[in-house]
C-alpha cells in the first residue's frame, strides 16, 4: 500500500497561530528535539521546521534571527533522527542554504520562490526538494474573528482551482529555469493563504486536478481557520475537521500531509489510504 508521507510541524516561533511554538521555552532547542522525537515515534516521515510564523498578522523576522532559531534545532534533530527527512519552512535563500548545510533536504517555500530570487539557485545547487506553494495572500490584507482567529483576505479568482493550477504552472517554469530538477518539485495549493473558506474546501475536494499536473502534492489544512468557519470551532477544536480534510486529500491523491497532530493524523492517513486502494 502506498501510504502518503506525514509531515510533522515544528514551529520555532513565539507566535504560531496553533499555539505550539517552542521559542518561548528557555531551552527551545531541547524542547524542539523532544517534540521531533515524539513525532517520529508517532509516525512522522518528515519534520518541517520553521522560524518565522506565517499566521495572518505575524511580525516579520530577520534573516539572522531566523537562522538563530532554526539552525541549532535542525542540527540537533539531525543528530538524533538521522534517517528522518527534514524540511525547512522559509522564504529566505540564506536561511535555506544554512539549513541544507545543517542536514535539511527539503525547502518548503510558502512564496513559491517569489520572495527571494536566489532561492531557486540554492535549491538547485544542493539538489534539494522544493515545495512550491500557491500564495496570493497579502500581509497587509488580514481580517480577524475573536473565535476563528486571523485569516488572509482572498483576492479575486475567476475559478479558484483553475487559477491555482495556472499559477502553479508558472512557479514550476520558474523552478525549472533556476535549474531545479523536475523530480525535485512538490506542489502545494496553499490552503489558507489568500482563499475564502469555500475556496479552500473546493481546492481540497478537487485536489486531484492539481495532482494531474504530474508532481507530488503536499496539503496543509491542519487546524486552519477555514475549518473553524465550517464547524464554528476555535483552533483547539479542529481535530475532527482536520481529519476530514486529510481523508479527502488522501483519496484525491495527496502525497504529503502536513499536520500538527501527528499520531492521530498518521492513523487517519493510513486508513484513508486503505480506503483509497480498496476502490481499485
Amino acid at each position: 500500500m502506498n501510504i502518503p508521507s506525514v509531515m510533522g510541524i515544528i514551529n520555532v516561533t513565539p507566535d504560531s497561530f496553533s499555539g505550539d511554538g517552542v521559542l518561548s521555552d528557555s531551552d527551545y532547542v531541547a524542547r524542539a528535539v523532544a517534540q521531533a522525537e515524539a513525532m517520529a515515534v508517532d509516525g512522522a516521515d518528515i519534520l518541517d521546521i520553521g522560524g518565522e510564523s506565517s499566521r495572518p498578522g505575524a511580525a516579520a523576522v530577520s534573516v539572522n534571527e531566523e537562522i538563530r532559531r532554526v539552525i541549532p534545532v535542525i542540527t540537533e534533530i539531525k543528530k538524533k533522527l538521522y534517517s528522518t527527512r527534514i524540511a525547512v519552512d522559509t522564504v529566505k535563500a540564506e536561511v535555506a542554504e544554512k539549513a541544507l548545510q545543517a542536514g535539511a533536504a527539503i525547502i518548503n517555500d510558502i512564496s513559491g520562490l517569489a520572495n527571494d530570487a536566489r532561492m531557486g539557485k540554492v535549491a538547485a545547487r544542493y539538489g534539494a526538494q522544493v515545495v512550491l506553494m500557491h500564495n496570493r495572500a497579502k500581509a497587509d490584507s488580514v481580517s480577524h474573528d475573536d473565535k476563528i482567529g486571523g485569516q488572509y483576505d482572498a483576492p479575486s479568482y475567476e475559478d479558484v482551482v483553475a487559477d491555482v493550477i495556472r499559477d502553479l504552472k508558472t512557479r514550476i517554469d520558474i523552478a525549472l529555469e533556476a535549474g531545479i530538477a523536475r523530480n525535485k518539485i512538490i506542489l502545494d495549493p496553499g490552503i489558507g493563504f489568500g482563499k475564502t473558506p469555500e475556496q479552500n474546501l473546493a481546492l481540497i475536494a478537487q485536489l486531484g486536478k492539481i495532482k494531474a499536473l504530474g508532481f507530488p502534492v503536499l496539503i496543509g489544512p491542519s487546524r486552519k481557520s477555514f475549518i473553524g468557519h465550517a464547524l464554528g470551532a476555535s483552533v483547539e477544536e479542529r481535530l475532527e475537521g482536520t481529519a476530514a480534510c486529510v481523508t479527502v486529500s488522501v483519496l484525491q491523491g495527496a502525497n504529503i500531509i502536513r499536520v500538527h497532530d501527528v499520531k492521530f493524523m498518521a492513523r487517519v492517513v493510513k486508513m484513508a489510504a486503505a480506503l483509497r486502494d480498496a476502490g481499485h
